[in-house]
């Protein structure tokens, strides 16, 4: 636990910690995220491809991990910025110390930094390119210079696409349902669903297709690349447009499906990326962010009833709501910086939100939104 580590920021700032994951270099978006639990799932979560993600809360590692909590097949973030690393993990379900979950799949984490200094950072300049040198990279005379040289070799993610890097590589069955404690998750394929929905993964969280299966979604899973007369001839009931990192600009091809798409009356239902993927083919326009929307505490306004809800974020772009052409309307805002975070179509049965309502762990208030798909998926019938 002694081995050195530096985080570099292009703005010229520099922290010297401690190593806690793997040696070597990484680069990537720094960005904060405020939510005080669930870090597997925030370091699984596709939606952080090339982002260096730093967390406020500053105790992370207490609980372990395990098996079951991730959102993807590996870690996904670029490396992980956290004040303390407690040296003791408890939890009846730890199966592993964070520190060696890093160690294990290659990635970088530092230690003992002023988290609260670089959130400040953050919010007010904005995320930054940055990178991290950990163990024998971050010793030597040079190793500042090498540490602001990665960090500003970074190209940043606008124009990046990511969706298609992270995407699964063939068509492919989901059957699992949610979780329940001394159960697991359950097993979703025994259970009647009548509803075949094709699923876009653009970096598709697992929980996101748990909370559909248990609503009595059938799942077919396919590439990002995936062309819309495939999909179409899959004669699908409702087509699911997944969260994933990146800017959406890029991702012409998802855009092209998803025209086609709403050439037709079958219900759309796209989050995070899947949200702005909506807008672009609608004609609206998607603009980067300042420091983005990270954490499990973000205060949103459903613009029908008023009501203020609390959701999970994870995004660095937003649908521009000044560019919303006739055929969509604005659903939801939010009430920490007033950017949209819902639409609808009004002449088609497409909607979007860009939140992560199935939030795992965190706040359920969004849940319903899985059940107005299947509602119209219902009616569509």
């Amino acid at each position: 636990m002694n081995r050195p580590a530096i985080l570099a920021l292009e703005d010229g700032s520099v922290f010297h910690g401690t190593a806690i994951g793997a040696d070597g270099q990484t680069s990537g978006e720094v960005v904060f995220n405020t939510a005080m639990t669930g870090y597997q799932e925030i370091l699984t979560d596709p939606s952080y491809a090339r982002q260096i993600v730093t967390l406020t809360y500053p105790h992370i590692g207490n609980t372990g991990v395990n098996a079951e909590d991730v959102e993807s097949g590996a870690i996904a973030a670029a490396g992980l910025v956290i004040r303390d690393l407690p040296l003791l993990a408890s939890s009846f379900r730890s199966e592993q110390s964070l520190s060696d979950y890093l160690k294990g799949q290659n990635v970088l984490g530092i230690a003992d930094i002023d988290t609260r200094r670089l959130t400040r950072l953050l919010r007010d300049k904005g995320a930054q390119n940055g990178a991290i040198l950990a163990g024998v990279e971050a010793e030597g005379d040079d190793a500042v210079e090498r540490a602001l040289a990665a960090a500003r070799a970074f190209p940043g993610l606008k124009g990046m696409d990511l969706a298609k890097v992270v995407s699964c590589q063939s068509p492919h069955d989901w059957n699992e349902g949610e979780w329940a404690l001394g159960q697991g998750y359950a097993d979703a394929g025994a259970a009647e669903r009548p509803y075949h929905v094709v699923a876009y993964d653009f970096g598709a969280k697992r929980n996101i297709l748990r909370m559909l299966a248990s609503r009595g979604c059938r799942l077919t899973v396919v590439p990002a690349q995936t062309p819309a007369d495939e999909v179409l001839a899959m004669a699908p009931d409702g087509i699911f447009l997944s969260n994933g990192p990146g800017d959406p600009e890029p991702c012409d091809y998802a855009i092209k499906a998803i025209e086609a798409f709403l050439e037709t009356e079958i219900p759309l239902f796209g989050i995070c990326l899947g949200h702005q993927l909506l807008a672009l083919a609608s004609g609206a326009a998607t603009v980067k962010m300042g420091h983005g929307h990270h954490g499990a505490n973000h205060p949103v306004q459903d613009l029908d009833s008023g009501k203020v809800m609390i959701t999970s974020q994870n995004h660095g772009f937003a649908a521009d709501e000044m560019s919303l052409p006739a055929t969509l309307r604005a659903t939801h805002r939010s009430l920490f910086d007033g950017t949209l975070q819902g639409i609808e179509r009004t002449d088609r049965p497409a909607f979007s939100f860009q939140g992560h309502p199935e939030a795992s762990p965190g706040p359920r208030d969004m849940s319903p939104l899985f059940d107005r798909f299947v509602t119209m998926m219902k009616e569509r019938r």
